[in-house]
């Protein structure tokens, strides 16, 4: 049976340590809305990413979670250079990576690649596994083609494929191989840090459990970090070190699986967690939170706490004026765990969240199986 990742290094730094490997600070991204025409004028903004930070340490993951249209996708766009960002920047062992040019350029690019949710739109169609994999060699690392794909053997292996794999294309391959391929091809220029965006959701059950291992044991193998994009909090409680929840752009909770999984403050994060409990008699409704009404437009969100028109604890509170007109931020409750919500004293005692913290000690962590690819 799966457990609790084991603690990862810490990512605050003291001033005689390296800076962390990878670190946001302040990051905004905006889309300005325009009209119909051409010259039609800017009506506002899409407010996707609003004021993120966050520290990654090496051989660590970080999970960020949340519903759809929370922001953590257009992060992690940001932090692949697929756009810049509006205020804030992102500093890869300490250097600012939108100033990067020439060689500092190619290393980020070496050092920081991706595996997406669906390999099937991933991968081309049209090429075949070897030139897939290989080539981030060729257009990143600069290598002759004929020299890349007699490499090809060495990168299959450690995601578990033969070369026999290696002259098929994308579409004589099943999911759980298409990923692998991703995973290989992802894994190619040696990188430092690997995106997740969603790895494991276009797979069924057992394929997503094989993943799973496989990530977690070329994590050790390698010595790759990873930020991990989901929405499934059992992938997350499988895989990540630490976690952070984010609602309509802002970060509302941070902290370390276990802080997170066993001591969650948030109202969003505990609603989070209690969607994750399996719906069966050891589960009753009562420990269920259900989030009322519509994620707020990112264009007009709400004042004050961003959460607070949907927030179960406020209605609980009688709604307080301090939740509607002003901006909680991030504070500490211990360790790394930090939580931007007004009433987090009241949360620790409300019988919902005590109910939930119990079933989730009963819950299974992850459907996964113990030994990866059998």
């Amino acid at each position: 049976m799966t457990t609790t990742p084991s603690r990862a290094p810490t990512a605050v730094a003291r001033d005689d340590e390296p800076p962390p490997l990878l670190s946001v600070r302040g990051l905004r991204k905006h889309f300005p809305l325009r009209g119909n025409w051409p010259w039609s004028g800017t009506r506002g903004a899409v407010h996707a990413v609003d004021d993120v930070s966050f520290d990654l340490a090496e051989r660590e993951t970080l999970a960020i979670v949340g519903e759809s249209g929370c922001g953590k996708s257009t992060t992690a766009r940001l932090l692949l250079q697929l756009g810049e960002p509006t205020e804030g920047d992102v500093l890869f062992r300490g250097q600012g990576i939108w100033t990067l040019d020439g060689d500092d350029q190619r290393t980020y690019r070496r050092s920081v690649q991706a595996v997406f949710q669906d390999p099937s739109s991933a991968l081309s169609p049209r090429r075949r596994v070897k030139n897939i994999v290989t080539e981030p060699l060729i257009t990143i690392d600069g290598k002759r083609s004929r020299d890349a794909v007699a490499d090809v053997d060495k990168l299959l292996a450690p995601v578990g494929l033969t070369s026999d794999v290696a002259d098929r294309f994308p579409h004589q391959l099943s999911g759980g191989m298409k990923q692998r391929v991703a995973i290989a091809q992802a894994l190619a220029t040696q990188p430092s840090v690997i995106v997740l965006d969603e790895p494991v959701s276009a797979l069924d059950v057992s394929t997503s459990a094989e993943i799973l291992n496989l990530l977690k044991r070329i994590q050790g193998q390698f010595g790759v970090s990873y930020v991990l994009i989901t929405h499934n909090l059992a992938t997350v409680r499988f895989l990540a070190h630490q976690v952070a929840a984010m609602y309509l752009g802002t970060m509302v909770e941070k902290g370390g699986n276990a802080e997170i999984f066993h001591n969650a403050l948030h109202p969003y994060t505990l609603a989070l967690l209690s969607a994750s409990i399996p719906t069966d008699d050891s589960a009753p409704s009562r420990e269920r939170i259900i989030l009322q009404g519509d994620i707020p437009s990112p264009v007009d969100p709400p004042k004050g706490c961003r959460f607070h028109t949907r927030c179960w604890l406020a209605t609980d509170l009688g709604n307080p004026d301090r939740c509607r007109t002003e901006a909680p931020v991030l504070r500490q409750i211990s360790g790394n765990h930090q939580a931007a919500c007004h009433f987090t004293e009241q949360a620790a005692f409300a019988p919902q969240r005590v109910a939930l913290l119990d079933a989730l000690k009963h819950a299974e962590p992850a459907a996964v199986s113990p030994e990866e690819g059998r």
